[in-house]
């Protein structure tokens, strides 16, 4: 599992690096297909779930610290997380897709209103997964990979992690929905 996580890691990075560095094509006269705005892999466009993914993803291992994380990375947290450097859950996401130039909130509830609804069967990289809270704000984010894999921020004493909320019978049944940001 560590293996895999690990070799999924460095491909997206070496996709996003691999993008930054791509030269623009040259402008093949009035018939070439818009560009849109993101960079390319190999004539392909990184969406901005794709980005924001690939920067959750750079982040696994990292500590969970409540209050913790800025567009810049990890930083030190508040109250129970004023120790530690890290992250918490919204402290990822926020910095996720601030690479792909997307502002968010550092507050779960108010991410779940920043952005479009998105059925469940729809996600796609990078979409924001909400979970907990009842009939309130969620009480959890986190950023979908793929099939029913998310990246996010857990608890207090763990880290940035995947896990599987298809098979997981507690994400499952606290799961709030789907939002598309940017």
């Amino acid at each position: 599992m560590l293996h895999h996580a690990i070799t999924l890691c460095l491909v997206l990075i070496s996709a996003v690096f691999a993008a930054l560095l791509t030269p623009a094509p040259a402008h093949a006269g009035p018939t070439a297909p818009p560009r849109a705005n993101g960079p390319l892999l190999a004539n392909k466009v990184l969406t901005k779930g794709q980005i924001a993914a690939a920067a959750a993803i750079t982040q696994i291992g990292v500590s969970f610290s409540w209050g913790g994380g800025s567009p810049k990375g990890p930083t030190l947290g508040i109250g129970r997380g004023s120790g530690t450097r890290g992250f918490d859950c919204s402290g990822l996401t926020l910095y996720a897709w601030s690479r792909a130039g997307v502002r968010l909130s550092h507050y779960t509830g108010a991410q779940f209103r920043q952005g479009r609804r998105i059925p469940l069967a729809a996600r796609r990289t990078g979409d924001l997964l909400f979970f907990g809270g009842g009939a309130g704000d969620p009480t959890h984010v986190a950023l979908f990979l793929t099939g029913g894999l998310m990246v996010h921020a857990t608890r207090t004493g763990d880290m940035v992690r995947k896990s599987n909320f298809l098979t997981s019978s507690y994400y499952r049944t606290t799961f709030r929905g789907v939002v598309r940001p940017g």
